[in-house]
């Protein structure tokens, strides 16, 4: 199958004549027909149903007629990122607080240096509102930590993450070693996000594994004002260790769980391969790299490559 097959079709789908479509095109009508022909050889199926007033598409040539039209625009779109000697364009990324704090900013310094004519939108927001926008095409990937299978998604397993207890220095019954077991948590004054958010769902069914009740002291939804509060004093929190990342976080105290089972997978998600442009595949390429790259060289607190 060749992509100027594709584009015949797209014509006589489009003009409803094998005739009109060869002088489009540029050509006889009977060199036409036996190029749709091979092509419905080729496809084991008839595209096009012919009659004395022209044709029509059957419902596999409809259903052709719209994954050829995706594979000639993104075709249209290589040839002129090609001509252009630089791939160019929008993409739209979804990252989590935590996992934002991290790597925005080597995303966007990577971006900028292999593609500088690629505009990058970034959106930072919980996992769960990141899939409503992915879903409804708001974004072209993001970094997930639950992903619906039943979606038609590339979705593909990133890292993995362990969770720390981090507190301020001082705290009444703070940590004492590098690492700590949630059942000896109980009387630990905790900071966490609201029961809506997934975090805190992983950390109440650990919590309930290991026979402990937390004391939970507040609820934050929002990375900022949580770890605030925690530099204040008002109590420790369980979060990845990316929450730690910036300056202003470097004299907190942190402390690895080590119940097992107890961490966080995050998920690079897209929109499906035939949905998305040159630019933002080439933008979840380098994503995936600047990820990894983070993780080998140590700057990802607590974080390691999924085998696969």
């Amino acid at each position: 199958m060749e992509l100027r097959q594709l584009r015949y079709f797209a014509k006589v789908c489009e003009l409803r004549s094998m005739g009109r479509a060869a002088r489009e095109l540029g050509f006889g009508t009977s060199a036409l027909s036996q190029q749709i022909s091979r092509l419905e050889s080729e496809l084991c199926t008839r595209l096009l149903q012919r009659s004395s007033t022209g044709v029509t598409p059957t419902d596999a040539g409809l259903a052709f007629l719209q994954q050829a039209q995706l594979t000639l625009r993104h075709a249209d779109e290589a040839v002129r990122a090609a001509q252009q000697a630089r791939l160019s364009g929008h993409v739209s990324v979804g990252l989590a607080p935590t996992t934002g704090s991290v790597l925005a900013l080597p995303l966007m310094e990577a971006m900028r240096e292999r593609y500088p004519e690629v505009r990058l939108h970034m959106v930072e927001a919980l996992s769960g509102h990141l899939a409503g926008m992915l879903n409804a095409r708001q974004l072209d990937l993001a970094v997930l930590f639950q992903a619906d299978t039943g979606r038609r998604w590339s979705v593909v397993p990133l890292l993995d993450e362990k969770l720390f207890v981090i507190a301020a220095p001082g705290l009444a019954g703070a940590l004492a070693g590098a690492t700590v077991w949630l059942a000896g948590l109980g009387a630990l004054p905790l900071i966490l996000p609201s029961g809506s958010h997934g975090l805190r769902t992983t950390l109440m069914s650990a919590f309930a594994r290991a026979q402990t009740t937390p004391n939970i002291v507040a609820e934050i939804d929002g990375l900022a004002m949580l770890m605030d509060a925690v530099r204040a004093g008002h109590g420790a929190t369980i979060q990845p260790g990316a929450a730690t990342t910036r300056p202003a976080d470097a004299g907190l105290m942190r402390a690895r769980i080590a119940d097992p089972d107890v961490g966080r997978r995050s998920l690079l998600a897209s929109l499906s391969d035939d949905e998305l442009s040159p630019a933002a595949l080439a933008a979840r390429v380098v994503l995936a790299d600047v990820a990894r790259t983070l993780v080998r060289e140590g700057r990802w607190m607590g974080a390691t490559l999924h085998e696969n």
